[in-house]
């Protein structure tokens, strides 16, 4: 009888908590995709980790981003009762290239709402880190968070 395998566990840290090879290797493989480099002698040579170590760890890290393209994630926003906040996250929104797909909003109480939104990130033209720190810097923006990532 076959035995079953362990499914893989993944999960999601920091990156100061990665080591220097992790980090290159993120590094390399950004070179790679987006074009700047052809080969992975040149893209190692750059970031200045050896071919072993990239492969070693090539499959195994990915940079948060590169896991939400073409997908679905879902926002929470914690924001002041003020005319028009919603609708300037929603610009931001737009503006980078995000599709809303639902808005699920709190009746304020003590001033503030809670808003929770799932957006498509397939056509989003930043990264997620810029998409973030654009909505956290909306005057009536008191805290953003990532609740969810999907299909």
């Amino acid at each position: 009888m076959k035995e079953k395998s362990t499914p893989i566990q993944y999960y999601l840290v920091r990156e100061d908590v990665l080591t220097e090879s992790m980090k290159k290797t993120l590094k390399a493989k950004s070179l790679l995709e987006s074009g700047k480099v052809d080969q992975v002698n040149d893209a190692v040579e750059i970031v200045g980790i050896s071919r072993s170590a990239f492969y070693k760890y090539r499959d195994s890290v990915f940079a948060f981003h590169s896991l939400i393209k073409e997908k679905i994630i879902t926002l929470f926003i914690f924001l002041q009762d003020r005319s028009g906040a919603l609708s300037e996250v929603l610009k931001i929104l737009a503006n980078l290239g995000c599709n809303v797909l639902t808005i699920n909003q709190t009746i304020p109480l003590q001033g503030r709402a809670n808003v929770t939104l799932s957006i498509e990130t397939g056509t989003m033209v930043v990264e997620l880190s810029e998409l973030m720190h654009q909505i956290e810097a909306v005057d009536a923006v008191e805290r953003v968070e990532v609740i969810g990532s999907g299909m």
